[in-house]
């Protein structure tokens, strides 16, 4: 199993849609306050369809809480497009923490600074960034391939 962890999400429907991906993949989704939505705002529902009663999910009142229950921080990976490391160069392995932040702005230097392993996703020149929700759809698609191929 994969966590996926959106802190401050502000888009339900990324979030719905994220969700709905977790179901599939059999993945955790965390999710770390604030948001910029209620969990029952009918946008987030719309998104993940009737998938979310299935959703493994757990949601956070901070990172420190988040973080205080991480066995293994060096199996976690924050998403930064300033970071140096294409997430195509990492190996991952079942359990691994996949961390995203909120659509306007990313993931903050404070929590950035918290965590040794910064990753991006490879992009052109032309786009600043891609949306959240197809974000998690490469890093999911690479690890699960990654686990599976380990076998």
């Amino acid at each position: 199993m994969l966590n996926i962890v959106l802190i401050e999400p502000e888009i339900p429907n990324n979030t719905g849609n994220i969700g709905r991906l977790c179901v599939g993949t059999e993945s955790r989704l965390h999710l770390i306050h604030p948001f910029g939505f209620e969990i029952n705002d009918k946008n987030l529902k719309r998104s993940g369809l009737d998938y979310w009663v299935h959703l493994d999910w757990k949601e956070y009142q901070s990172v420190a809480e988040w973080k205080a229950q991480i066995p293994d921080l060096s199996r976690v990976f924050l998403m930064s497009s300033h970071a140096e490391k294409s997430y195509l160069e990492q190996e991952f392995q079942k359990g691994d923490w996949l961390v995203f932040g909120k659509e306007s702005v990313g993931l903050s230097e404070e929590v950035l600074n918290q965590f040794q392993n910064h990753l991006k996703i490879p992009i052109s020149e032309y786009v600043r960034s891609y949306n959240l929700a197809n974000s998690v759809t490469f890093l999911i698609g690479e690890a699960k391939r990654q686990i599976a191929i380990k076998k």
